[in-house]
């Protein structure tokens, strides 16, 4: 049976249906210039460097033996050879031939095999499809170094792969842009020591300390990838500092200050004052403040925010707060406003869905300086919205945001850029900080307001929900609140909401002496308020969701959060959605409601959740398991991405990446830029915001 063409690896294409020209196709795995070749370093590599006796074989791992055919066997499902080679029995098997592959093996054909071995139902070893070569008659012409396989897309093959690196590891000057003296206390192989061998490591290289990423040459390429983005970071914060923005300094002297923080029913605690501080130094100097505020769901960062925008008012100016929801948007207006209203200062909330009139005269306001703070979500940054004289910008939520959308808010008006305070109620591990919010300041607030009741969470089987549904009816009679967040269904915002609205009416039925509400992105404005504000006032004692209620959303008397299907969401999401509970004096319990049969791998997430409230344990956990481009959010978050190191293993050469890149720019500037861009030079993010 001959090979038909339909067993591929890639998706088949329509009938007459073209691949795009090369050049397409080798631009969408990042192969444009000589450089980029070169750092296409390999996946993993094949040793057939020599030839291993049948005997000798080990099921599971790779090896090239080399024999003789003794018999073959064609049927309509498959090819099946026997080869000898002295020392044993090896059986081939193809699914899918072509003629000429039939006639290689031959019975008689002297045959040389690649592939990974495995047990057969007769016991003998049997190799699926392995690279068949006619066998050669010298050990001499072996190769002599081990053979790469990298990463490559639709239509390119590694022998095409293979020669056009070997061209540009020829063309390339591999010139050694680390300082010598640099290099040798480090104890690092040269550049171009380091890409040869990764391309061509010799005969007797260990496999496992190239797929451990362990060898000197690896940890060559690693640190200077780590340097390289350093030096990107440090040259963005630089070219910053040139930047004019409002020195802002308080007219009154601090009275509204003064007026608003004991206007406030409660103390800040102590990492507020201290955080507060760090931003108001900043706010104060005459260039671009670029600072993160993180800290854990319910630790009062709003209250920073509110500070910060008392202080551009105070000093002059306008500041505004971007939110990436109406409902976020929505709920900083409410709380954000009865604050500031009290002190004289006009907040107004702009937002996609108000009514046209609303919408127009929030905008005038916002044109004139009347407005002298304003709040909404990115309805901000489109076309229309014109500030008068802004000289603050806050990001809530900012791993929502893209890079452009941040800018678009902090454009400023060509002479003065505001000043940018980012808030995350993500917290962000050390690593992932030191790696890629090298040219932000972080302040953190590591401590929650007093009187909190830890929230205890557990887990539960699906098999289990009538029963939690008659524990939640108990609880709302006796006048507690309860969210229901339903699951992701697909990532389709159409079928989340298909299922919002299916648990709404089951509940419902479930429960009538409980007044049920429900709550999704698709409702217009003014209905999402009044579900709100009806959840609020204690009216509806159950509260239906997607994920819209994950940040934003205070209601003290709410004591349960049941997560539907919890498997389905990552652990930040998770630890976010149980931040909305637990805000009062009361005993609160989420209850993860989870699929059977649950996988090892969700088990081992849910159960981080469950054991630690930390939150920094659980960003630490989250960032192991999605990586630094997910947990950041948007990949255009201007910052350039690893491909080699791994923050999770190498924080220590982490640590020596900054010191060099401290060092590098103090000696020799322009030669250490030039070494960024040979990494991120053309890449998403080089020297961004």
């Amino acid at each position: 049976m001959a090979y038909n063409g339909s067993f591929s690896p890639f998706p088949l294409r329509k009938k007459g249906e073209k691949l795009p020209p090369l050049k397409e196709r080798l631009a969408k795995i990042g192969l444009v210039t000589d450089w980029d070749y070169v750092l296409h370093l390999p996946l993993r590599y094949e040793d057939e460097t020599r030839i291993t006796p049948i005997s000798e074989l080990v099921a599971g791992i790779p090896a090239q033996v080399e024999g003789e055919v003794t018999s073959q066997r064609v049927t309509p499902r498959s090819l099946t050879a026997t080869v000898s080679d002295g020392t044993g029995l090896l059986q081939v098997r193809l699914i899918h031939f072509y003629p000429s592959q039939a006639s290689q093996l031959k019975e008689g054909s002297r045959v040389r095999l690649y592939g990974e071995p495995r047990g057969s139902w007769g016991g003998m070893l049997e190799m699926v499809h392995p690279r068949i070569r006619r066998a050669l008659e010298r050990d001499e012409d072996l190769p002599k170094t081990l053979t790469p396989v990298y990463p490559a897309g639709e239509g390119i093959t590694q022998p095409w792969l293979r020669k056009r690196i070997s061209r540009a590891l020829l063309d390339v000057t591999l010139k050694d842009l680390l300082p010598e003296d640099m290099r040798k206390r480090l104890g690092l192989p040269t550049l171009e020591e380091s890409l040869r061998f990764l391309h061509h490591p010799p005969r007797g290289t260990t496999l496992s300390d190239l797929d451990m990423r362990t060898c000197p040459a690896w940890k060559r390429l690693k640190f200077d990838e780590l340097l390289a983005q350093q030096l990107a970071l440090r040259h963005s914060r630089s070219e910053r500092r040139k930047i004019a923005a409002p020195a802002l300094v308080p007219n009154d002297g601090g009275a509204l200050e003064g007026k608003f923080l004991s206007s406030l029913p409660f103390r800040l605690t102590r990492a507020q004052e201290r955080v507060w501080r760090e931003v108001a130094a900043d706010l104060g100097k005459p260039v671009p403040m670029n600072r993160l505020v993180q800290g854990d769901v319910g630790s009062g960062k709003t209250v920073v925010a509110a500070l910060a925008a008392l202080r551009a008012v105070e000093a002059g100016f306008q500041a505004a707060i971007m939110a990436p929801t109406e409902i976020l948007a929505e709920q900083h207006y409410i709380g954000i406003s009865r604050w500031l209203d009290s002190l004289g200062i006009r907040t107004v909330l702009v937002s996609g869905s108000q009514r046209a009139a609303e919408k127009r005269a929030a905008l005038e306001a916002v044109a004139k300086g009347e407005a002298q703070v304003v709040i909404g979500t990115h309805a901000l940054i489109q076309k229309g919205v014109s500030f008068q004289k802004l000289g603050l910008a806050i990001i809530d939520e900012q791993h929502r945001f893209g890079v452009s959308q941040r800018l678009a808010l902090r454009a400023g008006d060509g002479l003065l850029t505001p000043h940018l305070l980012m808030l995350s109620a993500t917290p962000i591990p050390r690593t992932l900080a030191m790696s890629y919010l090298a040219d932000f300041d972080v302040s953190v607030i590591d401590e929650l307001p007093p009187g909190r009741v830890p929230v205890s969470t557990k887990l539960l089987s699906i098999a289990k929900r009538d029963a939690l549904i008659a524990g939640i009816g108990r609880e709302i009679a006796r006048g507690r609140q309860a969210y229901w967040v339903c699951p992701l269904v697909e990532e389709s915002e159409e079928l989340d909401l298909a299922a919002a609205k299916e648990t709404f009416e089951e509940l419902k039925a479930a429960l009538p002496g409980a007044t049920v509400g429900l709550i999704h992105g698709e409702l217009p404005q003014e209905e999402k308020e009044a579900v709100m504000d009806s959840f609020k006032s204690g009216q509806t004692s159950l509260l239906v969701a997607t994920t819209v209620i994950e940040v934003g959303v205070d209601v003290p008397n709410a004591t349960i959060m049941v997560i539907e299907h919890a498997e389905r969401f990552g652990l930040a999401q998770l630890h976010q959605l149980r931040g909305r509970i637990g805000r009062g004096d009361q005993k609160s319990w989420c209850m993860l409601l989870h699929g059977e049969p649950l996988s090892e791998n969700s088990r081992e997430r849910l159960n981080v959740i469950r054991n630690s409230t930390d939150g920094f344990e659980i960003a630490r956990r989250d960032l192991e398991i999605r990586g630094p481009g997910e947990f950041l959010g948007a990949r255009q978050s201007g910052v350039p991405m690893l491909r080699f190191a791994s923050l999770e293993e190498d924080g220590k050469l982490l640590e020596e990446a900054r010191n060099a890149a401290d060092e590098w720019l103090r000696r020799d500037p322009g030669s250490a830029l030039k070494h960024a861009g040979r990494w991120f030079s053309g890449r998403e993010g080089f020297l961004g915001a």
